[in-house]
């Protein structure tokens, strides 16, 4: 008979970092609980690389120093010590030196929106919100060619609501990127006729 699964019911950011989580599992902590996040589907993984590549290669023209993270550990600013989220990717502009698991200054955000897990992802980009350095959140929908964008105004404030984007070009203006929307889908079903 196999033993149950122990899992710690409330632990720290420090704890999470050092606990040795049951393997084959990506993990989070909200609220000091830790919790597993499914596998991705087909079209999440696709919306997610060809994001992911379509950034990393803007930011390599620009030549900057900023770069985008896959799958990067985030601590929100509230409840920062409860609170270890992880985006389907982020991009930093800030250098390190020494490797890190937290990911520093973040000034894009994006989740990928799956049916499975609405309330989990829209919670954590409320969190997301909370951290200074963050100046856009971009939400992509797995089920549709629709994006969603929340971004600070010039006094730092948020939206009421976000800038929905079904055709036309997705526009991130913390990296001064540009790209039609349906690029995004391409490598998906949802691309197909």
């Amino acid at each position: 008979m196999e033993a149950a699964l122990q899992i710690p019911s409330v632990m720290s950011v420090r704890e999470f970092l050092s606990w040795n989580a049951p393997a084959g599992t990506r993990w989070q902590l909200i609220d000091g609980i830790p919790t597993a996040m499914a596998p991705t589907s087909r079209t999440h993984g696709a919306l997610q690389a060809e994001l992911g590549a379509m950034i990393r290669d803007h930011l390599r023209q620009g030549g900057g120093p900023c770069s985008i993270i896959s799958a990067p550990g985030i601590v929100p600013r509230i409840r920062s010590s409860e609170n270890f989220r992880i985006p389907d990717l982020a991009v930093t502009c800030t250098p390190y030196q020494a490797e890190e698991y937290d990911l520093s200054d973040p000034v894009l955000i994006v989740e990928i929106l799956s049916p499975s897990n609405k309330a989990e992802t829209w919670a954590n980009i409320w969190a997301y919100a909370t951290i200074p350095s963050v100046r856009e959140i971009l939400i992509v929908h797995s089920t549709a060619i629709l994006a969603e964008v929340l971004r600070r105004d010039a006094d730092g404030a948020w939206p009421d609501r976000t800038t929905r984007i079904e055709d036309g070009d997705l526009t991130l203006t913390s990296i001064g990127f540009q790209a039609p929307i349906a690029s995004v889908y391409a490598t998906t079903r949802l691309a197909l006729p």
